[in-house]
């Protein structure tokens, strides 16, 4: 499906964001570990949370869906069904790392795959450190999925990140709460740390700290309610386009204000966009309420030590630099080239397309501003991330474009068009 999106002169109103998808994930997951019945609500509707919805079931995990909440009822850490099937986590790599962390110590056989997108993605950096604590993983060529694991007893294990992930640190985290014995993580544990506010949420005792995350294997689950935060990577879309266009003014309540996630909000404050922000809860997340509204772009340069807080708006983050005053760098982010597309590659080609230059280079891009968009036919690249970002590029064109394969943008945010339309 192709998306016409015409230039617009203005941007402001209030938009409601669906809940997070990082949160959901793992919500579903450690209910379905829990002993009980977890009510979840504002859970999304987009494409990754239902694959991770339609493997628990195939667990054998009820999971009752309802326009006003998802009901879990666990299955304890141990208590899962042998699936008989194929495990298909779609387009979701969360879906499948997490669930490689909770497999792997199971009492069956499992198979995990995904579409043309998701078995491209690399699996060894979660299979090795699993295999570490008596799994057995076998993966497909050049360390892809199909993921094959035979469920075993698992050993607690002192474990050093050298990646900073959110989605490797919850696998070895999940593994160990279903392990013998105690499970240490260090190294580079500074990413979304939505788990580890999760799981004590649930019921678990972490011993956390700046250094080092640890759990044992004794820790059970227990049942709760919980209402999903809007997503701030989904809020990021409405955000970058209230700063981007003139008069922009942009309202948002009940966002996920996780420090964790707030990575793009301090970058976009950088560049000078004017944000009020506030808190109004705290457990077992921080939500709050936000406006943003459009000011004068300067260039800025982002770090490595950002990236991991602020990695899925990236591609947004090389669009508002095209109309920010002077050079804007962003590096450290080599992760950009296993999403679901090459996203450094992907940013350069359509902006390339738009008219705009732009320097690429193994971990990131160089970007001068400002520069005059045009309107062009863009490629989605089958990434939803990829489709909405050059939607907002395009509110700010010179002329029509045209984004191709538009309907990705379900694998994340299926409202995402609805809601373009309203604000418009």
């Amino acid at each position: 499906m192709q998306r016409r999106i015409d230039p617009i002169s203005s941007f402001n109103g209030t938009v409601e964001i669906p809940g997070d998808k990082s949160i959901s994930h793992r919500a579903l997951i450690f209910g379905a570990m829990a002993e009980g019945r977890t009510r979840l609500f504002n859970l999304p509707q987009s494409g990754d949370v239902s694959s991770t919805i339609r493997c628990l079931k195939n667990l054998g995990v009820t999971v009752s869906v309802s326009d006003q909440e998802v009901t879990v009822r666990g299955r304890g850490k141990k208590g899962f069904k042998d699936p008989q099937k194929v495990l298909d986590c779609g387009n979701s790599g969360t879906t499948m790392r997490l669930l490689m962390g909770l497999l792997a110590g199971q009492s069956f056989y499992s198979n995990l795959t995904g579409d043309i997108s998701l078995v491209k993605r690399p699996m060894k950096r979660v299979a090795q450190p699993l295999e570490k604590m008596g799994a057995k993983i076998i993966l497909a060529e050049n360390n892809h999925a199909p993921v094959h694991i035979t469920g075993s007893p698992l050993e607690g294990f002192s474990h050093h990140l050298v990646t900073a992930s959110a989605q490797i640190k919850t696998a070895l985290l999940i593994a160990g709460l279903c392990a013998h014995g105690k499970t240490q993580i260090t190294g580079e544990i500074a990413s979304r740390d939505h788990t580890e506010r999760l799981l004590p949420y649930f019921g678990a005792h972490l011993d956390t700290s700046p250094t080092e995350i640890a759990v044992q294997g004794t820790e059970t689950l227990n049942a709760v309610e919980f209402n999903i935060p809007g997503d701030p990577s989904s809020a990021a879309f409405w955000m970058g386009a209230a700063a981007l266009i003139k008069g922009g003014d942009i309202q948002m309540q009940n966002i996920s204000l996780n420090p964790t996630r707030t990575g793009f909000l301090k970058v976009l404050k950088k560049m000078g966009a004017l944000i009020e922000s506030e808190i109004t809860q705290d457990i077992p997340e921080p939500v709050g309420n936000l406006r943003i509204r459009h000011a004068p772009l300067k260039a800025i340069s982002i770090a490595a030590d950002e990236i991991p807080f602020l990695i899925d708006e990236i591609p947004l983050l090389a669009i508002l630099a095209t109309q920010a005053e002077g050079e804007t760098v962003i590096r450290g982010a080599k992760e950009l080239r296993v999403k679901e597309s090459d996203r450094i590659e992907a940013i350069a080609s359509n902006l390339k397309a738009m008219g705009a230059d732009v320097t690429t280079f193994e971990d990131g891009l160089s970007i001068t501003g400002p520069q005059p968009l045009r309107g062009a036919p863009l490629e989605s690249f089958h990434d939803h991330r990829i489709a909405m970002a050059f939607t907002i590029a395009a509110l700010a064109a010179k002329g029509p474009s045209e984004i191709k394969d538009a309907e990705c943008v379900e694998i994340s945010y299926p409202q995402f068009y609805d809601a373009l339309e309203e604000l418009i």
